[in-house]
Order: C-alpha cells, then structure tokens, then sequence
C-alpha cells in the first residue's frame, strides 16, 4: 500500500500537439570496446582502429518516430558478410577475437516507415603484425677471368602487417643503413608479396660474417610490439640438397611395406626436413620421421606423388618427388564397333568387327591382355588382329579386330588383363557374338513416362533396354542446366535401367533422361529416353498470420491465396470462426475455373464476430491454413522516447515529475480513442496505481502527454498504457521510466566553465553532429596546423590555458557541423544569460551559432545567437539573453565555411540567472583598447587579460 500512497497522479490538465511528431530515423555510429585508435586517423570519426584477436563493438544510436529498427551488414573486407537483423533498440554489434579478414566499412540501417532510412557507415581497421621471415640468397659470378670470383648476399626479410611496417637491419648489435658503406644496400623489391626489405652484401668481405638481425615494427600501434628474427652468416653457409634412396618413379605390389629415404647432402644451418603427400594427407599409420618415410601394408588408395622437402632459409626449398604406384586392377568393360568405313550399327557377315577390352590400372602401360576364343587363345590371322592403344579409344585398350566376318567368327571372347609376375588377381570380360548380338534400343515402359509421388516418399524411374548384350543405363537431369541429381553427381549408372530416388523433395521435379552407356556393349550412337518426375506437395499460402483491424458496423473481406503446391490449385478451403466450423461462403463463379485462393466476406464487425478466423486450404496433398486476427481493438500507443529523465526534481519531498509523450498508432484504422487506461507501479512491487485519462479526437501523428507527479527518488517505474474505444481495450505498451540526478539550477555564485578539467563542466559532443570540438591549449596544439587562422592561446593568454576549438582541415566540408551540448539545467528563472568569449579568425570563417534545447515538451532546438565570417585575430565576447520554457541545454554549433582556414574557438561560457547587461560589445566591432585609438590587434596574449578587467570595471 506505500506505493499506492506514494503515486498520486495529479490531475493536470491534458496536453497534445498537433501533427509533425513523426520523425523518419535518424541513426549515428559510436564505437566501444577494445578500441585503439591511431594517432593520425584522429581527424575521421569514421575510422575504427582495433588489434587483430582484440573484441569489436558498435552500437548504432538511434532516433525517431516510432522508434526505428536497426540493421547492421558489412562489405569490403574478404567478403561481403551479414551479421544480424533486430529490432532491438541502440542494437550493439560485437565480435570477439576479430581477425583480419573482418576489416571492412559495417553499415547500420535504421528504418521505421517514415521517410527514407538512415544509414551510417564506419570503416573499421584491423591492424596486425606476424612474424618476420628471413630468407638468404647468394649469386656467385666469374669477375675478370679466373683470377678471383665475386659472391653477393642478399638476406630478404618479409613480413605481413597493418599498418605498413617499418624495417631495422642490424649486424650484431650495429643498426646498419642504405649506403653505409660499399659493400651494404638496403632496398625494396618490386614484384613481391607482402613488405619485404632486403639487404644486399655486395662481395663478401670476412667482416660481413656475422649475426644479421630484421627488426620489424608498426610503431607500437595498438600497443603491438615489434617483432625480430636473426640468421647467423657464415662462410659455409650453403642452402640445402637432397637424394633420394629409391627411383622417383616406384612402382611396388599391394599389402607391401614401403620405405623412402630422404637424405642430405648439404645445408648449414641444418635443413628441416617435412613429408607432404599429393592429393590429401599422408596416408593413415604413415610414419614419416626425419627423412625417413614409411608406409605400412599399402593399399591402392596410397598412389601419388610424396614430396620430401628441406628447408633452412637459405636459397630455394630444396624437393624431391617419389612417384608412388601401387599395382591394381578395376573395372574391365568392352567395346562391340561395327564396321566403322559403312557406319553401319549392326553386325553383318562380310563386314569388318572390332572388339575391344580396357581395365584401369596402375601403372597402366604395364598391363598385358590376352584373347580367347570359345576358351581357346586366340590365334592371329590375316583375319584376326590384335592391336594395342588405338587413338579412338582411352590409353592402353587391346583392339581385336575381325576382317571380313565369317560365320565362323561366331563364338564367346574373353579378354583376359593381367599383371605379369604380380600377386594382383586377373581381369577378365567376355563378349558373345552371334547372329542375335544386336545393338540396343531404350524405351520406357508403358505408363513409366510420367511419375507422381508425394513429397517424401520415394521414387523409381524406369527405362527398359533391349539388345544383346546389354548394357547400362545412364541418368542424368534435362530440365536444369548443370544440374545434379538428388546423388550429387551428374551421371548416374543404374545396370537394371531404374533409377531409385529416396525420400523426393520438390526441388526434384523435372525431366530426367535415361540413355545407353558406350561400354559393356556396342559402341554406337547413344539411345536415350525421357521420365518426367512430378513431386506433389502441400499448398504454401499467404498470409499465414494477419491482424485485421476495423471499426464497428464496418465490412471485412479475408482473403487467403495459394502461393505454390502441386498441384498448383484449391481442392477444398474450410473457414472456421474460433475453433467452429463455417457454413462454405458462396462459390463466386470466376473463381471456380481457378481456385487458386478462398475468401470468406462479414457484414459487419462486432463483438461477436470478433475472434481467430482461419481458413484451411487443401490441395489433395495436404494443407495450409491462413490465420486471422479480427477485431475492432485499437492499436498500441507508440511512445515518445526523446522525453528528457526526469523532468523537475522536488529536492525537499525527495519526489520528482516526468512528462510522459505518445502517440497513436493509426487510430483512424478503427473507432476512436475515447481515452487511456494508465496504469504505473514501482519496479519490484506489485501494487499499482490506475487512472483513466480522457481524450478528445486523436489524429494520426498528434503528440499526447501526461505529467506523471510524485514519483520517488531514485525509483523506477513501470508504466503501462492502454487506448480504449467503444469496442473496449486496445493494445498495452509498457516503457520503463528510469531517475537520473538532474543539474542543480544556475545560480548568482560563478558558473564560468574554463574548459582547464577533461570533464569539461559536464559539456558532451552532440552524437547526431558530423564532427566533434577539440579541446587544446598552446602547449598541446599540433605544431602543423593551418597557419591564419585559430586562436594562439586561450583568453588568459597563457600557453596552459585550454579552450575548444573545432579543426576546420580535412576531411571536412563545407557545411559540416560540430555541436558542444551543456548538461541539462532546471528552470527556476525566467531569464538567463549566456555569456561566451569567441575566436573567429580565418578567411574561410563559417558560422557560429547558440542553440537553447528545450526539454519540456521534448528535444526542440531554438537559435538564439548566430555570427558568420572572418572576425580577426582576437578573443571577443558575447552575451545572450535566453528565457527558457523548461528544463533546457545550450549548444555551441560550429559550422565550417568554404575552406581550411576557418576554425572558430570558444573559452569562458558563463551561465547567470537574470538580464544581461545592457552595454553590450558589438560582436562585428573590434573593441579598441584605452588610450590606444587603434584596435588592439598586435598583441593578442595581452588582449585576453585586458577584456576580463575592462569588463570588471563595466559591471
């Protein structure tokens, strides 16, 4: 019950304005984490500077309303990568332990139907340093005949980094440079990869034997260290050189152990030895120790090339290949061709017939064939030829061939492949020719042509061939240019003619052909048919979930449609009104030709037509259904999340007030808001307080508040809202409402903000600006700065005194604006005067302008001071009267001019209550100093002091 005693709403008065509360989204990038951004990349706020392994964090601050949804992608980089779409406010985008690959410009699209969207981009930069690698080259040339030979060196350092690196050679402990002597260069190569530094020893003289060490550094960029490696040089260093203990070529049974030895014969430092095997890895069980590789019981599979290579960075890696073969034999298939000179496709007495055999095999040149006719070996004839590796057929095919064919010459053939001496089982294919050996015809059988299967079952498409011999069938798809089939290969060899499909999806529909294989039987012109496959499934609709909103008495006409299913039409639709079923809504004639979608019309919505319509579609296969949501409720009210926090602060009564702003989500879709049902409880209790608030006609757009009175300090509130019309309640929104310590009020003591602290009197950087003030003084300014223009020294004139300033240099353009925002400040006066000291010196001087941001009724930005144009070399001061409404901020809001010469400084802003004083400097007048007659331009050290006492004696 002390909650409810606590939050005793005051009844004050009702407030809304009219249209124009609609802002599109607005979206601005800020970065966190383990951010380390690089010195001279300070001058663009959109380039994030980060350590490879490190953890990236964006957040994409957003404004507008209705409160915008957020989107991040990323381009550039490796690829182009999409992280995440949400619709969670102020969404964050983290990536732990970043890599380089990941660098690239991430956008942020923020999005909420009004206007266009709002995209921010910032570039981020990985920045990484590996490890150097070193490697040495000699070359050794003949120099004036054989009276001496001359040997340069060149030791070549490379490494990969971000940013780019910088080289130190050194000999010892000695840094060595370009030209330091005759017998050093120092250069760059051109054509390499990566950054390489090489240092070249012209003629090697005894005192370049020595230790050599590549130091590579980015300059302690992201706190990275640098990084070194050394190579020892001496006279006998030689790169390195191999033998083999076995032919490069070894050819060896299955089931055997195998042995290679790699040995060397030269090197200093000593090579390192590593085994490689091509394609894929070394075998399993395989052993490679040192130089020694060994191979256990090897099998068929283990055939190819095995790379041993040494390596010790001097010279090229030194390789040797063995060709490992392992005998095998596998698939054995003829070849039947007629009498190739008639092109004829059957065989025919008097014609000439060639039959041929193949086997893969490794090695292949090594296999042997042997014919037999009706078990006997063939014997050569004029008539009977054997020939080995015809250009028609693939390498070392045994051809025999039949000279003007005999009766005779019919009989079984056999071919017979072998190993000669190896313990690899024969190959043998026989081949019947006869007066019935025909060549094939392919077909599909009756009623086979068109296959229908529902989705998930499976499926067999069938081609019969007929022919002797016989041979496979092929499958492959037609309708899909490079498709697959469900197998995921191309081609497919069925030997009975069906191709057997498990569990087909849609994306299996189509033609597919089945044609004759050129092996295993006449080698002719393929014979092909086709299937076509038809996979039904259930019908897809749309919308699968829909909110229909109406006013009261109003018709409804609910619509679902028919997507895609196959068959591609309605068999049957069922309405049903929550859960009941519906009588069938009358069949409108143009419809019926082609069912492709249900409609169910209501007269009127009421209450009791109100509820959960769905609709569901069949097309034989199965179903789908459409839901609908139809009512006459109102739709949520949208809040206005720019509301300062909190808005006044009752120090006394520790209570403190806050404006609650919304607006109405299309309130002309149904009847109209009679009022809202507010309902607020403290965080962790359960007790709420409840107060209808009435309202007159809302229209789209219109701002309502509410003044929320007597909340406790520092608690926070839930507070839920909830529209009601005619029909009853609407949608709820809930918000949390948090307390935040307010400014205390100006008052008559000093308020004079230095700018001399970090924390810069509570001042922020706008985060909706396009760049930021920089505070400096005379000690810290960057020594090349544009000559012309800015201050030299703050107001004191003093090189430790600070002021900010915005940096007009590039990158920035014309019209780009930098915005210094105060901490917000409660009103308790109704005048206030801003006084400011400016500094506006330069021929590309932009504009400077004073900005009062009110905080009562939302953020609304008002001028109140502006100045443009080259003012001079000196500090000049301001006074501002500003009557704030509310709870209020002041912004300094520097715009850049045409060019680089226009930085614009400000120093000593001072907040009073009150007037200003009457006598004020003109801002576009120089004030002259006393007894001088000249304006006081030749000394602007001494004019910053000189105006504090002037203004002193004034007041």
């Amino acid at each position: 019950m002390e909650v409810t005693c606590l939050l005793l709403l005051a009844l004050i008065p009702f407030h809304c304005r009219g249209q124009g509360v609609y802002a599109p989204a607005q979206a601005q990038i800020v970065h966190a984490g383990q951010a380390c951004v690089v010195k001279e990349d300070n001058i663009s706020e959109r380039v994030y500077t980060i350590r490879e392994g490190d953890t990236l964090m964006l957040q994409c601050l957003v404004t507008g309303h209705p409160r915008p949804q957020v989107r991040w992608t990323k381009t550039a980089g490796s690829a182009s990568d999409k992280f995440q779409e949400t619709s969670v406010f102020n969404e964050t985008l983290r990536i732990e332990r970043i890599a380089r690959t990941q660098g690239g410009r991430y956008y942020c699209k923020a999005e909420n139907g009004v206007g266009v969207p709002a995209i921010k981009s910032i570039r981020v930069d990985v920045q990484y340093l590996d490890e150097p690698m070193l490697t040495v080259h000699q070359t050794v040339s003949d120099v004036r005949g054989n009276f001496y030979q001359e040997k340069t060196v060149f030791l070549r350092c490379t490494v990969n980094s971000n940013p780019p690196a910088r080289f130190i050679w050194k000999r010892g402990s000695d840094t060595l440079s370009h030209s330091q002597d005759n017998g050093v260069d120092i250069y760059e190569p051109l054509y390499t990869q990566g950054e390489t530094k090489v240092l070249k020893l012209k003629n090697l003289r005894p005192q370049d034997y020595a230790s050599y060490t590549c130091q590579v550094s980015v300059r302690n960029v992201c706190g990275i260290p640098d990084k070194a490696i050394t190579f020892r040089l001496t006279n006998t260093t030689a790169p390195p050189a191999l033998k083999l203990s076995v032919n490069e070529t070894l050819v060896v049974n299955p089931g055997e152990n195998v042995t290679v030895q790699c040995l060397l014969t030269g090197g200093d430092p000593l090579p390192q030895l590593q085994w490689s095997h091509g394609p894929g890895p070394l075998p399993l069980g395989a052993l490679a120790q040192g130089g020694t590789l060994s191979i256990p019981s090897v099998q068929a599979r283990d055939s190819g090339y095995y790379n041993c290579t040494a390596t010790n960075n001097v010279g090229n890696p030194a390789k040797k290949t063995v060709n490992l073969l392992v005998r095998s034999m596998k698939n054995a298939t003829f070849q039947i061709t007629p009498d190739v000179i008639k092109e004829s496709e059957n065989i025919q007495l008097g014609q000439d017939l060639k039959l041929s055999c193949h086997v893969d095999a490794v090695p292949q040149e090594k296999v042997t064939y042997q014919w037999f006719k009706n078990g006997k070996p063939a014997r050569m004839s004029k008539r009977l030829l054997v020939t080995r590796n015809d250009p028609e057929l693939p390498a070392v095919t045994s051809s025999l061939e039949l000279i003007d064919l005999h009766f005779s010459d019919y009989g079984t053939y056999l071919c017979m492949a072998s190993f000669p001496g190896a313990p690899v089982p024969d190959l043998s294919v026989e081949v019947n020719i006869s007066s019935e050996t025909v060549p094939p015809t392919i077909s599909v059988p009756k009623g086979r042509a068109v296959v229908t299967v529902r989705e998930g079952s499976p499926a067999e498409l069938q081609c019969e061939v007929r022919g002797k011999p016989r041979p496979p069938v092929l499958w492959s798809r037609v309708d899909k240019e490079a498709a697959l089939l469900p197998s995921g290969l191309p081609l497919e060899e069925t030997p009975d003619g069906k191709l057997r499909l498990e569990r087909v999806s849609r994306d299996m529909s189509g033609t597919y052909r089945c044609q004759t294989a050129r092996y295993n039987g006449f080698n002719v012109r393929p014979r092909e048919a086709q299937v076509q496959l038809n996979v039904q499934f259930p019908p897809e609709v749309e919308p699968s979930s829909q909110d229909v909103r109406q006013a009261l008495g109003r018709p409804v006409l609910l619509r679902c449609s028919l997507l895609r299913g196959s068959p591609q039409r309605i068999a049957s639709a069922v309405w049903r009104f929550k859960g009941q079923l519906l009588p069938p809504p009358p069949v409108v004639p143009a419809a019926a030709e082609a069912p492709d979608h249900a409609e169910l019309r209501l007269d009127a919505v009421t209450r009791d037509s109100s509820g959960s319509y769905e609709c569901s579609v069949s097309n034989d296969v199965g179903s789908a259904a459409c839901l609908f949501q139809v009512s006459a409720k109102a739709y949520s009210p949208e809040f206005y999340f720019d509301t300062p926090n909190p808005t006044r602060s009752h120090k006394l009564s520790k209570n403190y007030s806050y404006v609650l702003q919304w607006t109405q989500r299309e309130p002309d879709a149904v009847d109209p808001v009679l009022n809202y049902r507010l309902s607020i409880r403290q965080l962790n209790q359960h007790n709420a307080v409840v107060k209808a608030i009435p309202v007159r006609r809302v229209e789209k757009g219109q701002l309502l508040e509410y003044i929320l009175t007597d909340l406790r300090v520092p608690h926070s509130y839930e507070v839920r809202l909830t529209p009601y019309t005619t029909f009853g309640a609407g949608d709820m929104a809930s918000r949390i409402i948090h307390y935040t310590e307010p400014i205390n009020s100006p008052n008559l003591s000093d308020n004079t903000c230095h700018f001399e602290d970090e924390k810069i009197c509570g001042y922020t950087q706008d985060l909706t600006d396009n760049f930021d003030w920089t505070r400096q003084n005379a000690l810290t300014q960057n020594p090349k700065r544009s000559p012309n223009t800015g201050p030299p020294t703050d107001i004191s004139g003093t090189p430790e005194g600070y002021y900010m300033f915005i940096e007009t240099s590039r990158p920035r353009e014309l019209g780009d604006r930098a915005r210094l925002v105060s901490p917000l400040y409660n009103a308790s006066a109704k005048f206030y005067c801003v006084s400011f000291f400016y500094h506006m010196y330069g021929k590309h001087i932009g504009s400077l302008n004073l900005l009062v941001r009110s905080r009562n009724k939302g953020a609304l930005d008002t001028h109140a001071w502006s100045l443009s144009g080259n003012k001079g070399n000196v500090w000049q001061q301001a006074h501002v009267p500003i009557s704030p409404s509310g709870p209020f901020q002041i912004i300094f809001e520097g715009v850049r001019g045409p060019g680089y010469l226009g930085d614009i400084a400000i120093d000593d802003v001072t907040l009073k209550k009150g007037e200003c004083p009457r006598k004020q400097t003109d801002p576009n007048k120089v004030v002259v100093m006393p007894g001088s007659g000249a304006p006081c331009q030749s000394s602007p050290q001494l004019w910053g002091p000189m105006a504090i006492f002037l203004l002193a004696l004034q007041r």
